[in-house]
């Protein structure tokens, strides 16, 4: 027989607002950095709704709130968890991470009622970081304590842009930060992550959700472009070595390369600087920054490739003295292939229309991935926008993505 979940959107959107009241700003954004008044409220909030499912709930080391339904069978297949975040962006919006989060408390709570307790212990967590609002080298610092991926050195080399080692905070808001390394958890087996897709392509395929098929592979170059100032009237352009123009024709092919590679590649280049920065000055030096995105691996390494040897060739070419160094770098990671078959046959089940597509941006299921078998699950969104206080999901699309979440765990966790 099968089994289908009518999920109340007006309930989900109730929880959603409840939680938007911690961090309020302005008419639809939030303000929620991890460690703050808000954040705190808003994890209370959360674990007050995980009791009131009927779940047991704990804090751990670094401010990851856990709640838990205890199977009936002990067989050693270890947790299945799901969950995400609810700290924000400055400002973001009232749906990223958040809606994770409440998803698996409402996806639990629909299982327990109907069901009683899993035959597979059920965990829902949110993690007390992922976007590096407050501490931009933190770097899912929620995920990572559970990956045991903090070294005790990070304690004091991630600092706050307000100079603050985020071990100093910990203590600050009541967590000891000697303590870190008892977040680790070994006992995972699944991890699954609810999330608004904070791109355009489910509206454009006008489809409620998707079954995420991995996670992209990021890599960020910080790179210097040297040559020499001159006088912008009287040297030659044949004589010049001016590191604008290198840069100008490096960012407009990096762009051209990811947009010839086709989707999903994707390349940026959103942050640059010039010395001296004047109107009537030849640049001496131009920084700039390039991210690069690609799912698949090998396609991954061959956009990197690329765009390396064409920096090479611009520069050669340009006489342009040129360096870089890498940022963040993370690997692409692949969603387990049974997972994904599990959702997209509850997805079925459901009736629920669905795609099967990439993220484009990552998540803690990237570190969640490093240990565990994962899958993520996007929710449209409305006009592809995350990270501003205009995100928007419906109602009617964030229940059609708790009810493929409670179907997909209770293939995994009742079956």
């Amino acid at each position: 027989m099968t089994e289908t979940f009518a999920i109340d959107p007006a309930l989900v959107e109730r929880y959603i607002m409840d939680l938007a009241r911690h961090g309020a700003h302005g008419e639809t954004g939030v303000w929620r950095p991890v460690y703050s008044e808000a954040w705190f409220g808003a994890q209370r909030q959360v674990e007050a709704w995980m009791q009131a499912a009927g779940m047991e709930t704990w804090w751990d080391a670094v401010g990851n709130v856990w709640g838990r339904v205890q199977g009936t069978e002990d067989d050693g297949q270890g947790v299945i968890l799901t969950g995400s975040h609810v700290d924000s962006q400055l400002p973001g919006g009232r749906y990223d991470g958040v809606l994770g989060v409440i998803s698996g408390i409402l996806a639990v709570q629909t299982l327990v009622e109907r069901f009683g307790r899993p035959r597979r212990t059920i965990e829902v967590v949110s993690f007390c970081e992922e976007e590096s609002s407050r501490f931009p080298t933190a770097h899912h610092w929620g995920s990572r304590a559970v990956a045991g991926a903090i070294a005790p050195e990070d304690l004091k080399n991630v600092v706050s842009y307000d100079g603050e080692p985020i071990g100093e905070v910990m203590r600050a808001a009541g967590f000891d930060p000697d303590a870190v390394a008892t977040a680790k958890r070994d006992d995972i087996d699944i991890f699954i992550e609810l999330h608004i897709e904070q791109g355009p392509i489910l509206e454009q395929m006008d489809t409620p959700v998707a079954v995420v098929t991995g996670i992209t592979g990021i890599r960020h170059y910080h790179v210097a472009l040297r040559g020499r100032a001159d006088h912008a009237g009287a040297r030659p352009m044949d004589t010049r070595r001016d590191p604008m123009a290198a840069a100008a024709e490096i960012i407009s092919t990096a762009i051209d390369t990811a947009h010839r590679m086709g989707r999903p590649a994707v390349t940026t280049v959103g942050r640059m600087f010039v010395e001296p920065n004047g109107a009537a000055i030849v640049p001496e030096l131009v920084r700039l920054t390039i991210d690069a995105r690609h799912p698949d691996p090998e396609l991954r390494e061959l956009l990197y490739a690329r765009h390396e040897a064409m920096m090479r060739e611009v520069c050669n070419r340009r006489d342009i003295d040129l360096s870089w160094t890498l940022g963040a770098e993370q690997p692409p990671r692949v969603s387990d292939p049974e997972l994904v078959e599990t959702f997209v046959d509850a997805a079925r089940e459901q009736g629920l229309k669905y795609l099967t597509m990439p993220s484009g941006a990552v998540h803690d299921a990237n570190r969640m991935a490093g240990f565990t078998r994962m899958v993520m699950l996007f929710v449209q969104s409305k006009d592809g926008r995350s990270h501003t206080p205009d995100e928007y999901t419906s109602p009617e699309h964030a229940a059609a993505g708790v009810q493929l979440l409670a179907a997909g765990l209770h293939r995994l966790a009742y079956g």
